[in-house]
């Protein structure tokens, strides 16, 4: 059987209502004009730190208070978290699905990671075997460092990694890993343009996806 790691927002959560929520009121607090849902959810991927600076970018605000700027959008999101965020269709069932049949399950995300294991609770979602966040290690995704740190916590086998994004395809290539790309995601980029393995739509799809990556037919 195989250890199957996953990315978190944009793969198995659509999380950027919160996420954009919780910029909103920090904008708010700041008396800058709130940014659409879209565009924040072009700043998705790459971590907490990275989405507020582009919110700073996008923004009269100034970097020097990045930092203070970022912990207020992540204490705002620990108050919101879960209020918007909804599973994406079929998910529960394919994950039941995957551990049933023997699977080890583990979560790699840039989210930070006790806000990923809060909206992990909080959604109900299948218990995964590790959580490793974008905090949880010095360096995080593209990195391969987190996604390898996550695939050693689930012991031994094929390892496949399934994301939305072009980080997580990144991500899945610097460590040498079989990439599953959820085409319902977060991803700025074209499928065809988006290195992976096998690509995928519907959670219902994923079990033949994955046997796919693993037996080639």
């Amino acid at each position: 059987m195989a250890r199957i790691v996953f990315d978190l927002d944009g793969t198995l959560i659509d999380s950027a209502p919160d996420i954009h929520a919780a910029v909103a009121l920090m904008l708010k607090e700041e008396g800058c004009a709130p940014l659409d849902l879209g565009t924040v959810i072009s700043f998705i991927g790459n971590g907490l730190p990275h989405l507020v600076k582009l919110v700073i970018n996008a923004t009269a605000l100034d970097m020097q208070d990045h930092a203070e700027l970022t912990q207020r959008v992540l204490d705002h999101y620990n108050a919101v978290s879960g209020t918007q965020s909804v599973l994406y269709p079929g998910v529960q069932q394919a994950l039941t699905a995957l551990a049933t049949n023997g699977h080890t399950l583990g979560i790699c995300t840039n989210k930070p990671e006790q806000p990923a294991r809060d909206i992990l609770k909080k959604l109900n979602l299948h218990p995964f075997d590790c959580v490793i966040g974008g905090d949880s290690l010095p360096k995080r995704k593209p990195d391969p460092a987190p996604l390898h740190a996550a695939c050693d916590a689930l012991g031994s086998g094929p390892v496949l990694y399934v994301g939305d994004s072009e980080v997580d395809a990144e991500t899945a290539e610097r460590a040498g890993i079989p990439f599953l790309l959820f085409t319902e995601g977060y991803r700025k980029t074209p499928i065809d343009q988006i290195q992976h393995t096998v690509a995928f739509s519907d959670f219902s799809d994923l079990s033949d996806r994955v046997d796919h990556c693993l037996t080639g037919v």
